[in-house]
């Protein structure tokens, strides 16, 4: 028989190798793992950590030749959650991604197998020069197909200072540099605590040519500084707590997905240049004093949208309504809008412009919240949160209008008050095609929130409740209607 093919064998051709290699059939008779069809163990193997799929090698002849066949390799250090101190973690953790890595290399030498995807998690710092070069060695040697980056730092968000975010932006670029081949296949990438030169993030972008996933999360390239985006195949994009003044999403063919959080500018923070494709927009916002309230239909500029995400963290409302016919070219196509963390405080009724500026809309979801994730008033202010009304800007006078696609309200944190009773009518008036109404408990809120403990809970859980609440609906008025109550 020849020798294997340098560019790997097929699917079958690996999973006949497994069965090659079974022992004693009476061994394995009450082992149901290892009894399980060779594709489907396979399957499993391959989505754990690399140092778990190496050390199931151990259980069994069957399994010895396992982890030189996977076809996708996850190397990830422990959680990145937890709130303590990352610097000797981080340490201890690319000590192991490194030692992982090795053995991997050394492993599948003589492996007529390629590795479809390589998956990575490490933090810059400590020993990540030598990750570089143990990296572009994996992927010169195992003929790797495509890769995914997350890369952590030793600081979380909150204790990186500006000069520690530019000494990672400048571990990042001496990490590229150290293996270059890694870029071109890169597929997804995801970046924290990073402080580039504009030149050297757009030379990334250009670098990462089959990149399809990228995350920036309190990342920039100066305070203030404005980011151009560019990229021909990028599909999803996350841009959180940045301190760009302004993104401009200049060419970006292939964009579905944009995640855009927490911004500091004084004006629209963000631009819509050419993305054909973009159908999924998620943007919130903690607003304090200075922001700008922002207009969708000059926001959004010529992006029609199918499914629009406005979190608004129990703040201020930063969106101004507007008259439906400003609206009708950037809320054409929309499908499914979620207005959430809207504060308890806030009326519901300036919502209903999205709802008569939509008119395809199918379903609507309003999260209404009465936590304050800061509640001491002095610190309020220090931090220059808005002592007005959070809804004080966002006045929409009510109007007889009718909705044919509505199907489907839900609101999550609904109260038996007449706030929510009013509202409710309200849509069901508008949309004369509406079928189900859905009104879930709110949320479990952390126990360091001291404001919503002082808060009751009027969710209507008995059934006295629950009549209660579709008599003031006069839910008899629309047989085919359907009410819910979850919690």
């Amino acid at each position: 028989m020849g020798k294997p093919s340098v560019k790997g064998r097929s699917s079958s051709n690996r999973w006949s190798s497994i069965a090659m290699l079974e022992g004693d059939e009476r061994a394995l008779q009450h082992d149901w793992l290892s009894n399980l069809p060779d594709d489907l163990l396979l399957n499993i193997i391959e989505r754990l950590d690399v140092a778990d799929a190496m050390r199931t090698s151990i259980l069994a002849r069957r399994w010895k030749q396992i982890p030189t066949m996977l076809s996708k390799i996850l190397i990830m250090v422990g959680s990145t959650d937890n709130v303590q101190e990352r610097t000797c973690d981080a340490a201890r953790a690319n000590a192991t991604v490194l030692g992982a890595t090795r053995r991997l290399v050394e492993s599948r030498i003589a492996s007529p197998y390629t590795i479809d995807r390589l998956c990575m998690q490490f933090f810059l710092g400590n020993k990540y020069k030598k990750i570089a070069r143990i990296v572009a060695k994996t992927i010169r040697k195992q003929k790797v197909g495509f890769a995914e980056f997350t890369i952590l730092t030793e600081k979380e968000s909150y204790r990186s200072s500006p000069a520690d975010r530019f000494a990672y932006g400048r571990q990042l670029k001496k990490f590229i540099l150290t293996c270059p081949n890694a870029c071109p296949r890169l597929t997804r990438l995801s970046l924290e605590n990073l402080r580039l030169l504009q030149p050297d993030l757009a030379c990334i972008l250009q670098l990462c040519k089959r990149l399809e996933f990228l995350r920036l999360d309190n990342c920039d390239v100066g305070y203030r500084s404005s980011l151009a985006v560019e990229h021909p195949r990028l599909r999803e994009l996350e841009i959180v707590r940045s301190e760009f003044e302004r993104v401009d999403l200049n060419f970006l063919p292939e964009l579905t997905t944009l995640t855009f959080s927490f911004w500091l500018s004084l004006h629209d923070p963000l631009s819509f240049g050419y993305v054909p494709l973009l159908h999924t927009v998620s943007i919130s916002n903690t607003c304090r004093s200075w922001h700008k309230m922002l207009k969708l239909s000059e926001f959004l500029g010529k992006a029609t949208i199918s499914n629009l995400h406005l979190g608004f963290e129990r703040e201020k409302i930063w969106v101004k309504p507007e008259d439906p016919r400003e609206l009708w070219q950037v809320f054409s196509k929309l499908r499914l809008v979620n207005l959430a963390a809207i504060s308890e405080e806030c009326d519901l009724m300036w919502t209903l412009f999205v709802l008569q500026g939509a008119p395809s809309l199918e379903e609507l979801c309003i999260r209404v919240c009465d936590c304050l994730g800061v509640w001491d008033e002095e610190e309020r202010k220090k931090l220059g949160y808005s002592e007005e009304r959070k809804d004080a800007g966002a006045k929409w006078e009510t109007c007889d209008f009718k909705h044919h696609k509505l199907a489907v309200l839900r609101i999550c944190g609904f109260q038996s008050e007449v706030k929510f009773v009013d509202y409710i009518k309200t849509v069901m008036k508008a949309a004369v095609n509406l079928k189900d109404i859905y009104l879930h408990e709110k949320p479990a809120c952390e126990e360091k929130c001291a404001y919503s403990r002082q808060q009751g809970d009027r969710f209507p859980k008995s059934r006295k409740q629950k009549i209660c609440v579709r008599n003031s609906l006069d839910m008899h008025m629309r047989p085919l209607l359907r009410l819910h109550f979850l919690f």
